[in-house]
């Protein structure tokens, strides 16, 4: 019987593949069922859905077809974009080959959790039904979610305060608002707290809401104006009759002193207190300068409020300049010959001591690094160890005119053979650094170590030698060559045809007894 069968399914497949057609009968003849209406036009065309050699591509063909889908997927939006990943079966919550009428998303209204989509259904919306925001016949992910999408209606703004009516209206009850008011730019306070909105925005819009005082309050400013739109200056928000103004903080001028006890017209010689008046004392107080503006129209720098004839002045603290010594007897005008504000004095020494400078600007303008204010030749110091030439030894006992011939001091050579060529017993021989080998205590105290300092130790009959034996020019010009050839070349009876490195053979102590050493 089962041959019988196969036989007879063989012919058909045979008879249906002999033409074209019959290959989108044969494939229809082996599906497990009809697909579904919105499939309809693909049942002839498997290849569009299936591929016999990918199974797993299937899913990206779907994604080929819904490319809404698709995008929501790759910006993780919506139900698909939340729920799943990218690359997601879609088999796994769609059916198909059910028939034409079948439901082929397998999708429970009632066990569905809506936050998944990423709009929480809370307050009056998760009593809301579904076919109040979804219309029939449109895909779920259709519906738009920005508040005034739904609320149109009940936006008295008339979308000038934008979309999202979240940002103060909550999904309990829309007339239900919450609004900081004081991330705003006028915040709310005592009794502006208290009052009504519509008391100020008088447009349901709220914008351009003016901030000014003025601007509510014209009907309760008795200076009708004169002084500025400013009322907050001087009221405050608690109660219009409690004023306050703070002249430290608001007219950058403390009242201390007398000033605190003159009447405001004193100054204020108009009614309008946003007039500008001079802050600086000899505004006022310019009859009472018998210095006649010689020290500026700062007169605080020595008067103070309290009485104009207690002066003082902390030349230290306020000029940066503490006057100690000499200077502390000084009539000012010895200094201070013009205007304080149009002639800066100079603070170094060689701007007022250039003449008295034996130096002649050699030694820079710090006078003071030597000198004292108590008098020129008074406990004159010099910390000579500050320099590149610190004074050790012997040299610490000799005269400063010893090394420094002239006054000018800077540009003393520091070599040692330019004050002691007379001293020096190698007449140049090993250059013009003596402390090499000699020390500041004495000539006498001297050590050199040759096979240290010059990497050849003097062995043998080297160690005989007088320095000048080798060193016929400055050891600072000419660098002595350390092989055997070069000194020896005239000692050579091999004349060069064993190398330069007699020592192979040789010893330092005598030529003869040569043999192979290495």
């Amino acid at each position: 019987m089962r041959v019988r069968l196969g036989a007879i399914l063989g012919s058909i497949v045979l008879a249906l593949a002999t033409t074209t057609a019959s290959a989108g009968q044969l494939e229809k003849l082996l599906a497990p069922g009809d697909v579904a209406k919105a499939h309809a036009k693909l049942e002839a065309d498997c290849e569009k859905c299936h591929d016999r050699s990918d199974k797993d591509r299937q899913k990206t063909l779907c994604a080929d077809c819904h490319k809404d889908i698709a995008e929501d997927l790759r910006l993780k939006r919506g139900f698909h974009g939340h729920a799943l990943k990218p690359g997601a079966d879609c088999t796994a919550c769609h059916t198909e080959h059910k028939g034409r009428d079948a439901n082929i998303s397998r999708f429970d209204r009632d066990a569905f959790e809506h936050a998944i989509t990423g709009f929480k259904l809370d307050g009056r919306h998760a009593t809301t039904g579904c076919s109040a925001c979804h219309v029939a016949g449109k895909p779920f992910r259709a519906v738009h979610t920005a508040c005034v999408d739904c609320h149109t209606k009940q936006d008295v703004h008339r979308g000038k305060l934008g979309r999202d009516c979240a940002a103060c209206h909550t999904t309990t009850a829309f007339k239900t608002t919450s609004f900081d008011h004081d991330k705003t730019k006028f915040p709310l306070k005592a009794a502006h707290a208290r009052a009504a909105c519509g008391d100020c925005h008088r447009d349901p819009s709220f914008k351009d809401t003016p901030v000014q005082c003025i601007a509510c309050h014209q009907r309760d400013d008795t200076h009708k104006g004169a002084r500025g739109p400013a009322c907050g200056d001087c009221h405050n928000t608690d109660k219009w009759k409690q004023p306050k103004f703070d002249h430290d903080k608001q007219a950058h001028f403390p009242l201390n002193g007398v000033h605190a006890k003159i009447a405001c017209d004193a100054c204020h010689l108009s009614t309008n207190l946003k007039a500008k008046i001079p802050d600086k004392c000899a505004g006022c107080h310019a009859a009472d300068d018998r210095h006649g503006g010689r020290f500026g129209d700062d007169c605080a720098a020595c008067h103070n409020e309290i009485k104009w004839k207690e002066a003082r002045y902390d030349h230290a603290a306020k000029a940066h300049f503490p006057l100690r010594g000499k200077h502390e007897k000084l009539d000012c005008n010895s200094c201070h010959v013009g205007p304080v504000s149009g002639a800066k004095l100079p603070k170094d020494c060689l701007g007022c001591h250039q003449a008295d400078d034996v130096h002649h600007g050699t030694m820079g303008k710090e006078c003071a690094s030597c000198h004292t204010e108590t008098g020129w030749k008074d406990k004159v110091r010099f910390d000579h160890d500050m320099t590149q030439f610190p004074l050790v030894g012997l040299h610490a006992s000799v005269a400063c005119e010893e090394c420094h011939v002239s006054q000018a001091y800077r540009g003393t050579a520091r070599d040692c053979v330019t004050c002691h060529k007379t001293d020096d017993v190698h007449h140049g021989h090993l250059g013009k650094e003596c402390a090499t080998c000699h020390n500041p205590n004495g000539w006498k105290f001297w050590q050199f170590d040759h096979g240290r300092a010059t990497h050849f130790a003097l062995q043998g009959a080297h160690a005989k030698l007088e320095c000048k034996g080798c060193h016929v020019k400055p050891a600072d010009e000419v660098k002595l060559p350390t092989d055997c050839g070069s000194c020896h070349a005239r000692d050579d009876a091999h004349n060069g045809g064993f190398g330069k490195d007699c020592g192979r053979c040789h010893s330092s102590l005598s030529w003869r007894g040569a043999g192979v050493r290495r």
